[in-house]
């Protein structure tokens, strides 16, 4: 079994190598950090041995750290028998050769375990390829290096390389075609996507996204709402893979519900370009669903992590042009005191937050109302007479509308009050027509 020492770095209280980088809102702690990069490391079950945060005044290019913090681990990777290595941070492919020399033992950084964990849970053909583009894009970046240790002096006549350069060359081509043979997949896959939103589309039903940090409870609550059976359980990424549900709304609107794959910081680049098929799911929603953990500590370094994700796959993020609904979940995990202040936190954040538990239930007709009205924001009042053979059209009606108001007259005619919502009074206007009844 490989037995990892996980390392935060820190330097002046920012991580190691991201001081040229601009200042964010919301910042991690290096101990929450810490504790997450545990988390990420158990969820594919590697037994941490040592988890700690280790000051890196000035970042080494050639080993990150200077010369002794590298001898301590060192020492301390052999005391505890341990043969891997995480940094919760970026590693350079010379810094992880080098580690990996001096201490004899395998290195991974946070991307690399990111790629791991994804490369476990991914269940669908769709996600495994996702995946598998995520890798070799990563792995090709770190081919310059890998094959310092063959002769790379030119020879012969002095226009073919030595073994090393060759074996390089061989690797990169082999990476490349598979790569496009991945990509040529996926597109076939985006294909077959985007028809299946055309066939919702002339439904049509509104979707609804759900997105949020990991472990948020986002696939607790598409439980919840749906009835659907997708794990949840308390474990970062358990979702990679999309699932859809319909939803029917307390005003008859039905809507897909869709549940996606848990945001992080530092997400890596080439995640989010593997990913981006699945999150076309939430590009394309009506509304999105933001779910935030309200007890955890770093709720809003999380909330800022997801809307940089969301901003860089051109959501907008502005309160007053967003289709975001932020859902502060986990309210049974608050002592009585700290939900007080949470609610009165909500009354001043616009557009409002709904605070609900997924757990429990607790706040979900509140969520359901507050999903109703966004997406009702454009619907129709219509006032109807139908007459009394019009059966199917008034089942129609009680269907795809919501009945407001309704009386039988005399003759057996139905008058009606109706709710319509935009994207089916098209439908509504070709049903009338095709009973040929006239709108007063």
């Amino acid at each position: 079994m490989l037995v990892p020492v996980l390392a935060r770095l820190r330097a002046n209280g920012a991580g190691a190598g991201e001081t040229a980088r601009p200042p964010k809102r919301h910042r991690h702690a290096p101990g929450d950090r810490l504790i997450e990069a545990k988390g990420l490391a158990e969820a594919i079950d590697i037994e941490v041995a040592q988890a700690l945060v280790v000051p890196v005044p000035s970042p080494r290019p050639a080993t990150l750290f200077g010369p002794g913090k590298v001898e301590e681990l060192r020492a301390m990777l052999e005391a505890l028998g341990a043969g891997l290595v995480i940094i919760d941070h970026a590693v350079s492919p010379v810094q992880q050769r080098n580690l990996e020399t001096a201490w004899n033992a395998k290195v991974l950084d946070r991307t690399g375990l990111i790629l791991e964990i994804f490369g476990r849970r991914a269940r669908t053909r769709e996600g495994r390829l996702q995946v598998e583009l995520a890798h070799l894009s990563y792995q090709k970046g770190r081919l310059v290096r890998a094959w310092t240790h063959l002769e790379r002096q030119r020879g012969g006549r002095g226009f073919m390389g030595g073994p090393g350069e060759a074996q390089i060359e061989l690797d990169r081509r082999m990476i490349d075609e598979r790569i496009d043979v991945i990509r040529r997949e996926l597109e076939r896959v985006v294909r077959t996507r985007e028809l299946h939103r055309k066939g919702r589309r002339k439904v049509p039903y509104p979707t609804v996204a759900i997105v949020g940090y990991t472990n948020a409870g986002k696939s607790t609550l598409f439980n919840r709402l749906s009835g659907a059976g997708v794990p949840a359980i308390d474990q970062v990424f358990a979702t990679l893979d999309p699932t859809m549900r319909e939803v029917r709304l307390g005003s008859g609107r039905r809507v897909m519900l869709s549940d996606t794959v848990g945001f992080i910081s530092d997400l890596p680049t080439m995640l989010v370009a593997a990913f981006r098929a699945t999150l076309e799911e939430v590009i394309e929603a009506d509304l999105i669903l933001h779910v935030r953990d309200i007890a955890h500590t770093e709720t809003d370094a999380q909330a800022c992590d997801v809307e940089a994700v969301l901003a860089d796959l051109g959501i907008d993020t502005v309160p007053a042009e967003s289709r975001i609904l932020e859902v502060w979940n986990k309210i049974d995990l608050l002592s009585p005191v700290t939900r007080k202040e949470a609610q009165a936190a909500a009354r001043f954040h616009a557009p409002r937050p709904v605070l609900i538990s997924a757990a429990t239930g607790q706040g979900l007709d509140a969520l359901l109302k507050a999903i109703d009205a966004r997406l009702g924001a454009h619907d129709e009042i219509m006032t109807l007479t139908l007459p009394a053979h019009e059966g199917r059209l008034i089942n129609w009606l009680y269907e795809h509308a919501d009945v407001i108001e309704r009386s039988d007259d005399e003759e057996g005619g139905v008058k009606t009050r109706v709710r319509v919502a935009s994207e089916k009074k098209q439908r509504l206007l070709h049903q009338l027509r095709k009973a040929g009844i006239e709108l007063p």
